[in-house]
C-alpha cells in the first residue's frame, strides 16, 4: 500500500496540481458526473490497468476517489509500474469540505 509519506491533504494536493501534477479520479463515471474536483481526469479503477499507458510518465499524479481508499490502491499500483504518485487523503469528500473547486457533469 501507499505509505503515509505518499498522501496529501486536499490543500497540498490542490497546490501540487496547480504546480503541474495531473489529478486523476479513479471513481466510476456515474460518481464522477455527480461531482468531481475541477480539472480531474477520469480513469476508473476498473479500467486503470488497461489504460495506465495513457497517463504521462513525466508528470506527478495525484489520485483521488470518494474517500481515499480506491485512490490509495491506484496510487500503489501506478507507483509499482514507475509513476510518481500521491493519494489525496479523504478523497473528493475532503476536497469538497476544504472548499476547493468542483465541477459536475460528464467529461
Amino acid at each position: 500500500m501507499v505509505s503515509m509519506n505518499d498522501e496529501l491533504n486536499p490543500q497540498d494536493g490542490h497546490a501540487k496540481v496547480r504546480s503541474g501534477a495531473l489529478l486523476v479520479d479513479v471513481r466510476e463515471a456515474e460518481e464522477f458526473s455527480e461531482v468531481h474536483a475541477s480539472g480531474a481526469a477520469l480513469f476508473p479503477l476498473s479500467e486503470l490497468a488497461e489504460r495506465a499507458n495513457e497517463l504521462p510518465l513525466d508528470r506527478e499524479l495525484v489520485l483521488i476517489c470518494r474517500s481515499g481508499a480506491r485512490s490509495a490502491r491506484a496510487a500503489a499500483y501506478l507507483s509499482s509500474i514507475g509513476y510518481t504518485t500521491y493519494n489525496l487523503r479523504g478523497g473528493t469528500l475532503a476536497w469538497i469540505q476544504a472548499g476547493l473547486p468542483t465541477e459536475s457533469g460528464a467529461i
